[in-house]
Order: structure tokens, then C-alpha cells, then sequence
């Protein structure tokens, strides 16, 4: 027993040993530790010194009785006690960012998100050589985006979104050949869309939308062969319909809504896009028909063409689709044709359908009886502003889920059915400027969640029932004149 101590004692003092000898001769080993520790500590403090608003007291633990490794929103490496995360997101944090954020030279993940960061960001960032993912976004930062973020070589995602940050976006940022995801939505950028971007091989989402930029997308975005997020809405944009975009056959969503695009489709777009799922092109002047290959985007869900000058019948292939959102009002379509609403019965196979506006267009014709036979999840349907005649078929009442119904500024006529009591949902019944008969179904008071009722310029008879007083009492806009 006493050899056994005797030995355990010589291999302590031979490793205590063998410890000062490597400290002798490597001197700056142990202490290159120890600085990089000091430097992420005061890096640390010298952030939260700059912080003037900590409602919720998340910083209350970032002092010296706990080691800073365990501090609220710090995570370090094991092994060498390294700063690699600050994530701070949503804490209601109000300061100005500091250069120090720049020291912390092992950082992968900075989520400042969610919180109120104003002046301007650091330029200091770009020697963060390491971080992997930044997070700036829904913030109050402004001037200009730093373009030595391009020397942040181990980006995959970039987020300054939903602040107020000016300028052309920098050319510089298609050098980082790592990033995934790029979000510079809702800021007051302005110039065009660099056309460096398109060196950025390994990007799957790019958001710009909500900004100033003009000009048109550059031919060089063909090249992003990985992008399956593509967002440009509300912005100055101009030019055909770009046809290097048919090249994203990765493509999932495509958001192009508010611009100013002219141009047809490609006979060929569903065909370019077999992953997509929604598109959003509302809001330009598009010319042209509906391509009858969108039926080919076998995924494709949610399809908004509002406000262009789109032409012709709509393709019935449509209802090949598990369509929810489906939205080609204020437009051309129909033409005038009596045949232009046989689409509707081919929607009946959409079970998921939410949404259908086919409203201000030319369409003519008898609304069909198979509009009752619409997905029971209809919310909304907009109908109004074209040349729609004939009866309001009595099978809407299918649709118990629909809360608004716009019909106004048609042909229709006959009465309104009674059967429309039944959609207790309905908080919106819009039929003004039409050739209704009759008297104002007793009915109509059963639907206590209406709130807009307009009959107005029909030729309604007799008075208003009694049961509509048992509408909402506050908020009501009613209109029989």
C-alpha cells in the first residue's frame, strides 16, 4: 500500500514536471489562452456598457461573479473557453454596436435580432473571420452595409433585414462563396441588383424585397442553380420578365410582386419550375395569356397574378393543382367569352382551396352551380366587377367556412337566395350594383358575424327585416341605397 502511494506521488511531481518544462519552452502557449479569454471578456463588457435600455434584465449576470462563459446569451468552446455564439435574439436590447463585437475572432453565430440596435454597423465585423451566421435583423440600424462583410469568408447566412439601411447593396458580398441565405428585405436600399450575386453558387434564399432598387435582375442570377427563395417585391424594378430566371429550376418561391415587369410568360413555366410552390407576380404589366404549363408545377399552391394586363380564358388544367391561394383579378381575362367561368368547375378538385379572386376582369357568362361545390376551407371569394349574369346559385351555402363574398358591380339577378342565412361565418356579403329582385331575405339575420352587407343599386322591394338587427351592434356598414 505504501509503494502504491510512494509511485501515485512520482507520477504527480513527473507530470508537474513535464508541465514546467513545456511552459519554459513554448512561454506565450499557456498565456495565448489566457489573452484570448481577457480579450473576449472585455469585448464582452465593453457590448454591454453601450447598452441603455435592458428591460427584461438579461444582462444582470454579465459581471464578475460568474465565470463569462456563463453569462445570458454566451456560449464558448470547450477546449480553449472561446467566445463561438452570443445570441441575444428578442431581448428589447436598445444601445449602438460597438467596434469590440470585431474582437471576438472565434465567433461562429451573432444573433442581435428582435431588439432596438441603432447607428450604424461596425465595420469592425468583417474581421470576424470565423462567424458562420449573422443576425441583425428587425433592428434600427442605418447607413450603409459595410462591404468588408465580404471578408466574413465563412458566411452561410446574413440577415440585416427589417432595418433602415441606405445605399446600393455592395458588390463586394459575391465574393462570399459559402452563404446560403441573404436577407436585405425591408430597408431603403437603392441601385440595382449587383450583378456579382450571381457568383454566389451556394445561395438557396436571396430577399430584397421591400426596398428601392431599379433597374433589371441581372442575367447573372441564372447561375444560381441552388436558390430556391427568390423575393424582389415592392421595388423599382423594371424590364420583360427576366428569362434568366427560367434557369432556377430549384426555385420553391418566386416573389416578384409590385414592380414594374412587362412582357409575356413562357409558354414553358411550369415546366422550368417543377419544385415551385408559390409565385407572386401581382401588381406589374404582365401582357399575354396564363400559361397552361403552370399545371406542370405539380407543388404549385399559391399563384397571385393580380393587377397585370393578362388576356384570354383561364387554363381549366388548374385543377390539376392542390391549389390554396388563387388569386388573377384586375386583369383581361375572359375576353368577354360565354365560356369564360368553365374553369370554376375544374377548382373543384382544389379540396385546399382558401382563396379565389377572379374579380374585375371580363369574364361573362352564368356564375356555375359548381361554385358550391368549392373547397368547404373557402374563405374568401371575389367575384365582382365583370359581366356575370343569371341567379347566385343557392348551393353557396356549402361553404361554411367563407367569410367575405363580393359580387357587386355584375349582372346578376332573381332574388337573393335564402339559403345564404346559412354561412354563419360570413362577415362580409357585397352584392351592390346589380339586377336583384325581391325582398331582402329574413335569413340574412341568422349571420351574426356580418359586418359589411351591401345591396345597394338593385331593385330590391319591401322593407329591411327585423332579424338584421341582430347583427353585431358596433362596427357595421350597411348599404341597401
Amino acid at each position: 500500500m505504501a509503494y502504491m502511494m510512494k509511485l501515485s506521488k512520482f507520477f504527480s511531481l513527473l507530470a508537474f514536471i513535464c508541465m514546467f518544462i513545456i511552459n519554459l519552452s513554448f512561454p506565450g502557449y499557456a498565456a495565448a489562452d489566457t489573452l484570448g479569454n481577457e480579450t473576449d471578456k472585455l469585448a464582452l463588457l465593453a457590448f454591454k456598457s453601450q447598452i441603455t435600455e435592458d428591460p427584461l434584465g438579461v444582462l444582470a449576470s454579465w459581471n464578475d461573479s460568474f465565470h463569462f462563459c456563463n453569462w445570458t446569451g454566451v456560449t464558448c468552446s470547450n477546449e480553449q473557453q472561446r467566445v463561438i455564439i452570443l445570441n441575444l435574439q428578442g431581448q428589447r436590447l436598445s444601445a449602438t454596436l460597438t467596434s469590440y463585437v470585431g474582437n471576438f475572432s472565434f465567433i461562429n453565430l451573432l444573433d442581435l435580432s428582435g431588439n432596438s440596435f441603432h447607428g450604424e454597423i461596425p465595420p469592425e465585423l468583417g474581421k470576424l473571420g470565423r462567424i458562420q451566421n449573422l443576425n441583425l435583423s428587425n433592428n434600427l440600424l442605418g447607413g450603409e452595409i459595410p462591404p468588408v462583410l465580404s471578408n466574413c469568408s465563412s458566411l452561410r447566412g446574413l440577415a440585416l433585414d427589417h432595418n433602415y439601411l441606405v445605399e446600393s447593396v455592395p458588390p463586394e458580398l459575391g465574393s462570399l462563396s459559402e452563404l446560403r441565405k441573404l436577407y436585405l428585405g425591408n430597408n431603403n436600399l437603392t441601385g440595382s441588383v449587383p450583378a456579382s450575386l450571381g457568383n454566389l453558387s451556394s445561395l438557396q434564399e436571396l430577399d430584397m424585397s421591400y426596398n428601392q432598387l431599379k433597374g433589371e435582375i441581372p442575367s447573372t442570377i441564372s447561375q444560381l442553380m441552388n436558390l430556391q427563395v427568390f423575393r424582389l417585391s415592392v421595388n423599382n424594378l423594371s424590364g420583360e420578365f427576366p428569362p434568366a430566371l427560367y434557369n432556377l429550376t430549384s426555385l420553391e418561391f418566386l416573389a416578384l410582386s409590385f414592380n414594374n415587369f412587362t412582357g409575356k410568360l413562357s409558354n414553358n413555366i411550369g415546366l422550368s419550375y417543377p419544385n415551385l410552390q408559390k409565385i407572386w407576380l401581382a401588381y406589374n404589366f404582365l401582357t399575354g395569356s396564363i400559361p397552361e404549363s403552370f399545371s406542370n408545377a405539380s407543388n404549385l399552391q399559391n399563384i397571385d397574378l393580380l393587377h397585370n394586363n393578362f388576356t384570354g380564358k383561364v387554363p381549366r388544367s388548374f385543377g390539376k393543382l392542390d391549389l390554396q391561394y388563387f388569386s388573377i383579378g384586375f386583369n383581361h381575362l375572359g375576353s368577354g367569352e360565354p365560356d369564360g367561368l368553365n374553369f370554376i368547375t375544374s377548382l373543384t378538385n382544389c379540396s385546399n382551396l382558401e382563396l379565389l379572386h377572379i374579380g374585375d376582369n371580363q369574364f361573362e357568362g352564368v356564375t356555375p352551380v359548381s361554385i358550391a361545390n368549392l373547397s368547404t376551407k373557402l374563405i374568401e371569394i371575389y367575384l365582382e366587377g365583370n359581366q356575370i349574369n343569371g341567379n347566385i346559385p343557392k348551393g353557396i351555402s356549402n361553404l361554411v367556412n367563407l367569410h367575405t363574398l363580393f359580387m357587386r358591380s355584375n349582372y346578376l339577378n332573381g332574388t337573393i337566395p335564402d339559403t345564404l342565412g346559412m354561412l354563419s361565418n360570413l362577415g362580409a356579403l357585397v352584392l351592390g350594383s346589380n339586377q336583384l329582385t325581391g325582398k331582402i331575405p329574413p335569413s340574412l339575420g341568422n349571420m351574426t358575424r356580418l359586418i359589411n352587407l351591401f345591396l345597394y343599386d338593385n331593385h330590391l322591394e319591401g322593407g329591411i327585416p327585423s332579424s338584421l338587427g341582430k347583427l353585431q351592434p358596433t362596427g357595421n356598414h350597411i348599404c341597401f341605397k
